[in-house]
This record gives structure tokens, sequence and C-alpha cells, in this order.
């Protein structure tokens, strides 16, 4: 049986700059493989997923408190956050934006990416970054 790969598509000018801060906040944080799912066409309950991993359960914790921190001095508050206790799976929900930030265990073991692989999907590097 093949594997099933998520759509990729050119999504960087397609991002909106609530999408395009959070992923600069979790790379600035180094935050590892980076990717946004655009869930517009295949989702009534948010636009995209932004999907990072972390190095250990402290880590994952500090990029999700980066967010928080950013988006708040932002005047943004989520409406959800999930599994900060844990670390190993914390999602925050600010409506339009679903960020979810994992172990590297958690993140295998889920398979977002899978799971959605209808949506278009952006693997964010650095370098597309306009700050960059």
């Amino acid at each position: 049986m093949s594997e099933v790969k998520p759509r990729r598509r050119s999504l960087a000018a397609e991002l909106t700059p609530d999408v395009r801060e959070v992923l600069e906040i979790l790379d600035k944080g180094k935050g590892e493989a980076l990717v946004v799912l655009d869930m517009r066409e295949v989702s009534g309950f948010t636009d995209f997923m932004v999907l990072c991993s972390g190095r250990s359960e402290p880590h994952v914790r500090a990029l999700a408190d980066a967010v928080q921190k950013q988006r708040r001095d932002q005047g943004s508050k989520p409406a959800h956050i999930e599994g900060r206790a844990e670390g190993t799976w914390i999602l925050m929900d600010y409506f339009e934006i679903i960020v979810h930030v994992f172990t590297n265990q958690n993140r295998e073991f889920y398979q977002l990416e899978r799971l959605w692989r209808d949506a278009p999907l952006l693997e964010w590097k650095a370098e597309a970054s306009p700050s960059a």
C-alpha cells in the first residue's frame, strides 16, 4: 500500500499576517518541522492549522508560551488551550488559526498531516519568512 501524502501548494502569498507572526515566533524559538495546513477548503472550523515540533516537553511549553505571550501582546487571546500541563501536545485555538505544538513522538503518533491530507500544505522555512 502506498503512503498518502498531503497536497503541497505554494501558500506563502496566501498566509495572513497573523499566521506569519505565529510561524515567525515558532521559528525564532527553534521549533522544528513547521508546516501550515490550509483548512479553508476542507473545514469550517478554522482557516489554517500551524503544526510544529519541540525537542522536549519543556521546549514544547516554551514554544507555546512564546506564541501565547506575543499574540496576547498584540491583543489576541486564544479561545481555548489544551495540553499545557502535559507538554506533549499543546493546542491553542485562535479561531482562524489553530496552533499545534508537539513532541516529536506525539506528532509522529497522531500524524495530523496525514489525517488532514486533503488540506494543501506549506512547509515553513526561515528563508520563506518576509523578515529573513
